[in-house]
């Protein structure tokens, strides 16, 4: 998948999988890479500016399978900016699909 396609969605992806629940980081990579492969390395500089600009709270949990854990939580900051991020993509996912199906329709 084209790598620039990828970039632009992660950040989406990340903050629709923490408004459910809260989550570890390697949680979050797998929950991607279930759906979109990536790589783990791309998920954590992610989740370090978000939470800098106070989109996300961290804590630490204990893990019965090894050192404890950070989990992210999604803040009120960043469930508004999550908001406004579902428009965002949900205005250009259907402009880009318009265009591809007027497109479909002409061939």
């Amino acid at each position: 998948m084209n790598i620039q396609f990828k970039k632009g969605v992660l950040n989406l992806c990340v903050l629709v999988l923490l408004d459910k629940q809260d989550r570890y980081g390697y949680e979050l990579v797998q929950k991607i890479s279930d759906q979109i492969s990536i790589s783990e390395g791309s998920v954590y500089p992610l989740l370090r500016r978000l939470t800098k600009e106070g989109y996300f709270t961290t804590y630490l949990q204990e893990s019965t399978e090894g050192p404890p854990r950070k989990y992210y939580r999604l803040t009120d900051l960043g469930r508004t900016y999550l908001h406004e991020q579902l428009k965002e993509w949900n205005s250009f996912t259907y402009g880009v699909n318009t265009l591809i199906e007027e497109s479909v329709k002409n061939d």
